[in-house]
């Protein structure tokens, strides 16, 4: 199956958007707007904070309840360090493929989705399809909670959330959360010689993160779920620095870290644990002979786990237009989670295999931009007999 010209099209202008999540994806969103506007569909472009970024939504149909968001990320991970047999930024089509920085993490389907419009806005839906574009996803799902907190005093109400990262088509109803956290450690500077006189921060950050591993075993003791590799929550520390010299005890230390959860582990209540036990264990005893010793945690991005639903409205319409069944879990943290938490029924199904995201020579195969088209159509057909 081949995709329409029109997608491909569309595709390629989207790829020619440096959005890495470092970078404004404010040309891509607003050229996404301009692009809906065209086909007399009204689009809202909702600023970051500082203007630099922005989300986008669209709703296509009538002002109800109940209808579907089709929502993706617009922001790309870096291309420096990979080698490259094409400029990553220039979309070519060889072999059956679609090369391109985004082509499967997640362009491909926005341009699915955008191509669609002017079908969706001609399909007589009797339940409307939004549109939704986020920013800074690869970052920690930053985009997506503002906007849905927008969404929440807005109407109407939509009912299910479909995201569109790469799921070869095959339909989503759980994946693994993030939480990122910085901890920042103050010790008490002394000459090396004279250690007594204080207590290096890095010592008591190295007594912090055993306490984390130990954190980790016992979590993964208590909750466990074989639908994931590994079938546990992790909590991995992945940066650190601190001291300024190698003869003088460290008055700072810095480490970040994250926690990736399955369903059924709180990352929130690990976090608040972390820091009452870090405090309890680790920094009163030192600072009983070294006043000023403190521990300060800050969390730096958040996306929540998200669980398969009892009822499993997104997933029972994602697997009726595909014809399929078995839905998977994946280990890597999406934005569905926020939209379950939000209230939505959530799912994730779009073109591409998540084993060609963030690498060199990324790419979507044709057929499955093609395979995603039909899905979109079904979606219509479905919205219209409601």
């Amino acid at each position: 199956m081949q995709p329409a010209a029109e997608t491909l099209d569309l595709l390629a202008r989207l790829i020619a958007f440096d959005t890495v999540s470092a970078r404004s994806n404010r040309a891509l969103i607003d050229h996404a707007a301009s692009l809906l506007e065209d086909h007399g569909i009204a689009a809202q472009v909702l600023p970051s904070p500082d203007g630099e970024k922005a989300s986008l939504w669209a709703t296509i149909g009538p002002a109800v309840d109940g209808g579907v968001v089709l929502t993706g990320h617009s922001d790309v991970v870096p291309v420096e360090g990979q080698s490259w047999a094409s400029d990553p930024f220039r979309m070519e089509v060889r072999d059956g493929r679609a090369y391109g920085r985004g082509t499967a993490d997640m362009k491909g389907f926005i341009a699915c989705v955008l191509a669609a419009a002017p079908r969706f806005r001609d399909a007589g839906l009797q339940r409307p399809i939004h549109i939704a574009l986020t920013y800074d996803e690869e970052v920690g799902c930053v985009g997506a909670p503002r906007l849905l907190d927008w969404l929440a005093v807005q109407s109407p109400v939509p009912a299910i959330a479909l995201v569109g990262e790469p799921t070869s088509m095959r339909v989503v109803n759980a994946h693994k959360g993030i939480l990122v956290a910085r901890t920042e450690i103050q010790g008490v500077e002394a000459h090396s010689s004279l250690a007594h006189l204080g207590i290096s921060a890095i010592t008591l950050a190295a007594r912090a993160i055993a306490l984390l591993e130990t954190m980790e075993a016992e979590t993964a003791a208590a909750v466990r779920d074989d639908r994931f590799e590994p079938s546990r929550a992790t909590l991995s520390v992945n940066r650190m620095a601190g001291g300024t010299a190698v003869n003088i005890l460290a008055g700072q230390a810095w480490f970040e870290w994250d926690i990736r959860s399955i369903p059924g582990v709180d990352a929130a209540a690990l976090l608040r644990q972390f820091e009452a036990r870090l405090e309890d264990e680790i920094i009163v005893p030192a600072r009983r002979a070294h006043p000023g010793v403190a521990a300060r945690t800050r969390v730096m991005a958040d996306a929540p786990a998200l669980a398969a639903e009892a009822d499993g409205t997104a997933e029972a319409l994602a697997t009726r237009l595909l014809g399929a069944n078995q839905p998977q879990a994946v280990p890597y943290a999406a934005e569905a989670g926020h939209y379950q938490r939000a209230g939505l029924s959530a799912a994730i199904v779009g073109p591409g295999s998540i084993e060609q995201a963030h690498k060199a020579d990324e790419f979507v195969a044709l057929d499955q931009l093609a395979a995603c088209e039909t899905f979109l159509e079904r979606l219509a057909a479905a919205l219209s007999a409601a």
